[in-house]
């Protein structure tokens, strides 16, 4: 017979099964080495002998044989009594055997033992238990199972016994679990909660994980040793692990840059394959553009991310920033339209699901996220679908930064493009070319700027700057600061002094910035070229010296003290003074420059050498060349860079005479000035310059003081300068009509284009300029009608 696989635990099965042949009497006529081993008789002494001598005494022996004929054989359990006194439960079958004489008999089999009375009822616990248990051999084959691991498993129990562990469930992964079994049977030493996972045959269609713990059971005198095999379903454990996981993954990994389309990847990439087999994300194109919230209704699709586990297969993509599709009635459109998300069976051949869940952050729908499994995969389930939710609506609070950061730099970037230099103003004594390159997306725009200004007299001041920070608030600071510059410039006022007021309006505007927030930093250099003396002279606030190439190619920076960054107040600024032959070029720029990706300030000023060194003859390209030089990766700041190439003007472009302080030579410095407008070719100019002549020089004699000079500029303007050693400075006045005088400058308003006053340390320079006429190569505009009146005191 077969045992009903309740072999004792620990003794293991038996060598062979124990086998006996009765007659019909049940005398004992056949005593196999099996019922030796089981109950310890030889057959020496057992043979000839009644089976019931065999039968534990509380056994009912006399209606035994009885029932066994009537019934024609019998299955069950039974006590038997071993040769030295103790009871042995045995399950077995006894059979009828007939011969071809007539004669009868009985086979009797058992292939185990039944424990006692009290060990039995543990037995029972065990099969009992909801807890998956086995017993397997030194070959890790089953001995013994019970029902909880039977339907958990999908495998009989008659096609497991006997079998290794494993064998029967393809679907598992059971290597590392039979590597861990080994060693517990070599070793002894349990083993607690090791998962594996796979398919059973109970479950095909769903991955489930198992947690197993096992210990062995010592050999006993006729057993070897045997392993007691308990396992649980953690599917439900391993699968939030996993959900935990995988909310953590997407937590580090989306969201990592403040780009829009590499968020949407990011998430795309995360879902992909440990959530769905494809996935795709789009997004409403303002979103791209980092609009305002125009809602779902103001925008169309656009692809941004898109991921797939499936390589080789041909099928149909649409290309990251491609439109895409949507009608209103399909789960993305209804996902915009605020509908929620969406769990169903894939469309096409491939089958499968898919989930469609609104990118929505801060009650804003930003686009539509999908994700598909393909058949065979296991569907898709709620759980599925509320772990998408989570994963998505943290991937749509990253996007929503990402638009609004594209938002700022947009807005910060139009500000400070609106507050930058535009244009160069055209000039013939400096041939200049600027780049500005704003920092890569991670830092954002910054304060950097460069300048030219026109001066008085054909000069031309070169001004670059740097303001700490990032975004809107360094455009801002950069904005002001820059018109500040203008104002001062307008004013005439050396370096030196500009940098002081500099310093003045940053100290002020620190005091206007919010308590516990940091007030602006900047750093400036201001630096006036005066093309007839063909030198120049800088000063410069914490900001990098120039680089001072001269025409035959050598390069220096310049030797000027460093002074003080803006908004430090209280320490003086230095100026210093160059002269700069014609074809030097000057260069300025900010720390970005030298700093550009890996380069320390050092490394940066020999490579800016080495390109400056012998310049080619078009400064663009010059310009060009150092940028991309010196910039081999990504900005760790804002690059502004300008070159200037000095081009003096020439001895017959000026004159200048020195007069005596007489009233009455008046009229010959008006005869200088014309004759000199003749040998110009500027005849046209005569009236108006012989009437700014005879008033500068006027009031120079009557309310300054020597020496007075009277130099006349032939550039892109005429220029008229009046010099004395007076520091008064002179006011634009309307005369009353009963007035005899207080016209002067008024006057001089009138017929010049512009005017105004410079200082300097010894004096003053009161100044005007005429536009050429168009014969001349000039542009004039209109003005109101000139006076010629020449006798209107200042």
């Amino acid at each position: 017979m077969v045992s009903s696989g309740n072999a004792r635990p620990g003794q293991g099965p038996p060598r062979d099964p124990a086998v006996a042949v009765l007659d019909d009497d049940g005398v004992v006529t056949s005593w196999g080495p099996g019922a030796q081993r089981l109950l310890g008789y030889p057959a020496r002494e057992i043979v000839g002998r009644s089976a019931l001598d065999l039968l534990a005494p509380c056994a009912d022996a006399g209606g035994w044989l009885q029932r066994l004929r009537a019934r024609g054989g019998a299955e069950g359990d039974v006590v038997l009594r071993a040769r030295d006194g103790r009871t042995v439960s045995v399950t077995g079958r006894v059979h009828r055997l007939s011969d071809s004489a007539g004669h009868h008999g009985w086979l009797a089999l058992a292939d185990g033992t039944r424990p006692g009375p009290g060990i039995a009822r543990h037995e029972e616990i065990a099969a009992r238990s909801p807890v998956a248990m086995a017993i397997l051999d030194e070959e890790l084959r089953y001995v013994w199972l019970n029902d909880a691991l039977v339907h958990g498993g999908g495998v009989s129990r008659e096609e497991s016994l006997g079998r290794r562990w494993g064998d029967l469930q393809p679907g598992l992964e059971t290597d590392d679990a039979r590597d861990v079994m080994r060693r517990v049977m070599e070793t002894g030493e349990p083993m607690v909660d090791h998962e594996y996972f796979g398919r059973t045959r109970a479950d095909p269609g769903h991955k489930r994980a198992f947690s197993m713990s096992a210990f062995r059971l010592d050999a006993s005198a006729d057993a070897g040793p045997a392993l007691v095999f308990l396992v649980l379903d953690a599917t439900d454990r391993w699968r939030a692990r996993e959900r935990l996981a995988l909310l953590n993954e997407a937590g580090a990994r989306i969201g990592t840059t403040l780009d829009v389309v590499r968020t949407a990847q990011e998430l795309a990439d995360v879902a992909v394959p440990r959530l769905a087999d494809a996935a795709t994300v789009d997004v409403l194109d303002w979103v791209l553009g980092g609009a305002v919230d125009l809602g779902a209704s103001s925008g169309s699709l656009v692809r941004a991310g898109r991921q797939s586990a499936r390589t080789g297969v041909a099928e149909p993509v649409i290309g990251i920033g491609s439109p895409v599709p949507c009608r209103p009635s399909s789960p993305a459109g209804r996902c915009l339209a605020g509908e929620g998300a969406f769990l169903e069976p894939a469309s096409g051949a491939a089958g499968g699901t898919v989930m469609t869940l609104p990118l929505r952050a801060r009650g804003v729908v930003l686009g539509v996220a999908a994700f598909a499994r393909w058949a065979p995969a296991v569907p898709f389930e709620e759980d599925d679908l509320v772990l998408a939710q989570e994963v998505v609506s943290r991937a749509a609070v990253c996007l929503d930064n990402a638009r609004r950061y594209t938002r700022e730099r947009a807005t910060a970037l139009a500000l400070q493009r609106g507050l930058l230099l535009r244009h160069l103003p055209e000039s013939a004594t400096l041939e200049v070319s600027s780049l500005y390159l704003p920092a890569d997306a991670h830092h954002g725009v910054g304060g950097d700027w460069v300048d030219v200004i026109p001066l008085s007299g054909a000069r031309t001041a070169l001004v670059v700057g740097d303001v700490a920070g990032h975004g809107i608030q360094a455009a801002a600071t950069m904005g002001r600061l820059r018109s500040g510059v203008h104002a001062l410039a307008a004013l005439d006022v050396p370096p030196d002094e500009l940098l002081a007021h500099l310093d003045d309006l940053v100290t002020r505007l620190a005091d206007e910035t919010p308590a516990g927030s940091d007030g602006p930093a900047a750093t400036c250099l201001y630096l006036v070229y005066d093309p007839v003396g063909r030198h120049c002279v800088m000063a410069r606030a914490g900001h990098p010296p120039p680089g001072i190439v001269s025409p035959s190619g050598a390069f220096a920076l310049a030797d000027l003290p460093a002074g003080p960054p803006l908004g430090v107040g209280g320490l003086p600024f230095e100026s210093a003074a160059f002269d700069l032959p014609d074809g030097t070029v000057i260069a300025l720029y900010t720390d970005g420059l030298l700093e550009a990706h890996e380069h320390d300030p050092d490394t940066g000023v020999e490579r800016l050498a080495e390109e400056l060194s012998h310049p080619p003859h078009s400064l663009d390209g010059l310009c060009g060349r150092v940028v991309d030089t010196l910039r081999t990766g990504p900005q760790r700041d804002d690059i502004a860079v300008l070159l200037a190439r000095t081009h003096g003007l020439a001895p017959h472009q000026f004159v200048s005479w020195d007069l005596p302080g007489d009233p009455a030579l008046v009229a010959r410095a008006r005869a200088l000035a014309t004759e000199q407008l003749d040998a110009w070719g500027l005849g046209d100019l005569r009236p108006d310059m012989a009437l700014v002549v005879s008033e500068l020089v006027t009031n120079a004699i009557r309310y300054g003081s020597e020496p007075i000079r009277l130099r006349l500029i032939h550039h892109h303007t005429l220029i008229c300068e009046v010099s004395d050693g007076s520091n008064t400075a002179p006011h634009l006045r309307h005369a009353r009509t009963t007035d005899e005088g207080g016209r002067g400058l008024f006057l001089v308003a009138q017929v010049t284009d512009r005017w105004g006053t410079r200082h300097s340390g010894v004096g003053k320079t009161i100044w005007a300029e005429l536009d050429l006429p168009a014969s001349a190569g000039g542009h004039r505009r209109e003005g109101p009608q000139r006076s010629l009146a020449t006798d209107a005191a200042m």
